[in-house]
């Protein structure tokens, strides 16, 4: 095992070692993927996101403050990258379980499922787009990019009882304009 300390390997990489950065991947690599593994549940996805969790820090690395250890800051992103894909299976989830959604998504094999899937997709965008500012700064923070109320309410410096109205009213908000959104013809 390399003796070195992470800060030093990060400073090699800063400075143009690759070497260095395939050292950090050695030491953390299993770590990262049992992180992500834990939250997403799926060998698959657990490998995807350790890679992407890898490039991430790799292009980030001038971003890395050293404020925490290398760990920590890995770490980080390897949830955030997990929670994110959690959610995004739960918005499928959602979206096909969804009354309104279904008329868009038909349980068969029709190959036009997946254009029809990215349709429906593209409503929630616009939906989305279409919510006051602080609602959809909220509903990105917590639906897409996976922050608690708590991290959100220091970002934003607000209450935390204020953002849960945010994102309630904004939820409510999107459901809505799918209501009206999704075309009825469609079964």
């Amino acid at each position: 095992m390399d003796p070195r300390p992470d800060q030093q390997l990060v400073e090699e990489v800063r400075n143009g070692n690759r070497q260095a950065f395939t050292e950090l991947m050695r030491r953390y690599q299993k770590r990262v993927y049992w992180t992500a593994r834990r939250i997403v549940g799926r060998h698959e996805d657990a490998d995807d996101i350790a890679q992407e969790t890898f490039v991430k820090a790799f292009t980030g690395l001038g971003e890395f403050r050293g404020d925490a250890n290398f760990f920590t800051w890995l770490y980080r992103i390897a949830v955030n990258l997990s929670l994110n894909m959690v959610r995004k299976r739960q918005l499928v989830t959602y979206l096909r379980e969804s009354e309104l959604i279904n008329k868009l998504m038909p349980s068969t094999d029709d190959p036009s499922v997946e254009l029809e899937f990215r349709e429906a997709e593209s409503l929630l965008e616009r939906a989305v787009a279409r919510l006051p500012e602080k609602q959809r700064a909220v509903f990105v923070m917590r639906y897409y990019d996976g922050l608690s109320y708590e991290e959100i309410s220091e970002i934003l410096k607000t209450t935390v009882g204020g953002l849960k109205a945010n994102y309630f009213h904004a939820l409510h908000k999107v459901q809505e304009y799918l209501k009206h959104e999704i075309p009825t013809g469609k079964t």
